[in-house]
């Protein structure tokens, strides 16, 4: 069973948002991590970019392929998760915690509502599932 925490939001490329404030906290999905093997690169955008919903930020490389990473909000990189760039299997082991890739300033809290809500986002991958 994948987990799909509930205080979460989701976008349907299989990130995960957390706000805090105007914060928000920016990983991949376990069911996203379940997909990749052997993670031997992160690409991340810099502190200080400004990133686009929807819009590629990053990437996750394997030994078989490069996945992008798209943003779930409009704002302003304030944090990366620097060490998954020497040691990225937080971003499989633990996605949902030391996995997180990014933190994110958004202006309104508004700026989650077009994610998925967690029961959305079930759908979504019991659909892919099959």
């Amino acid at each position: 069973m994948t987990m799909i925490p509930e205080k979460l939001r989701y976008t349907t490329t299989h990130e995960w948002a957390k706000l805090e404030g105007h914060i928000v906290t920016v990983g991949i999905t376990q069911f996203a991590a379940d997909q990749l093997s052997d993670i031997t690169f992160v690409e991340m955008p810099d502190v200080g970019d400004h990133v686009f919903a929807g819009k590629e930020f990053g990437t996750v490389e394997t030994v078989k392929a490069v996945n992008s990473l798209y943003s779930p909000v409009d704002g302003e990189v304030v944090e990366i998760h620097g060490s998954l760039e020497e040691t990225p299997d937080p971003i499989t082991a633990d996605p949902f915690g030391e996995g997180w890739i990014a933190k994110i300033r958004i202006e309104k809290p508004s700026a989650l509502d077009h994610l998925l809500t967690p029961a959305a986002y079930k759908r979504q991958v019991e659909s892919e599932a099959h």
